[in-house]
């Protein structure tokens, strides 16, 4: 069995207009959306043993709040260059690649391609994945290289709005 969390990461700032897309940081909202998500995962047991991100300044941002809410050591992150800007085939090929002996992984990318992955590999299709949102999957597979929608279950989609109105 495969467990894959997959993470949009947390509501990014446009008040640095000198700043590229890559260099923005997390919003007043960031800050506050992607501990809390962290804190409700971490809550229900979740424990993931292999997190991967964008290298996107962003995407980083949030998984450093989900690793200090799992005590994940932030220097054991996976960053994955292909994953900024991925679209869903993109993403299916980083997955792939993941080695075996990780069961529970957590992944940090960006939309439109996140939100792509998690409607090529779900039974139901999720419309949107919000910021710091998050779909759960699990996979009756034994590889990564397995998985697909034939053995797929959407676990969770959890999101802030859910939380703060």
């Amino acid at each position: 069995m495969k467990k894959l969390f997959l993470v949009r990461h947390a509501k990014s700032s446009w008040d640095y207009n000198e700043l590229s897309d890559f260099e923005r940081p997390l919003s007043k909202r960031g800050r506050r959306d992607a501990p809390f998500m962290a804190k409700l995962l971490s809550q229900q047991g979740v424990s993931p043993d292999l997190i991967v991100s964008s290298p996107a300044n962003r995407a980083v941002a949030t998984a450093r709040y989900f690793c200090e809410s799992f005590n994940y050591n932030f220097d054991d992150l996976f960053l994955e260059p292909k994953l900024y800007e991925a679209s869903s085939e993109e993403i299916l090929n980083v997955v792939q690649e993941i080695g075996d002996s990780f069961n529970n992984v957590m992944l940090f990318s960006h939309n439109p391609g996140l939100t792509d992955f998690a409607n090529r590999l779900a039974e139901k299709s999720v419309d949107n994945i919000p910021t710091c949102g998050i779909v759960s999957l699990n996979f009756s597979a034994q590889s990564w290289d397995e998985i697909s929608n034939q053995n797929s279950e959407i676990i969770f989609f959890e999101y802030p709005k859910k939380y703060f109105k």
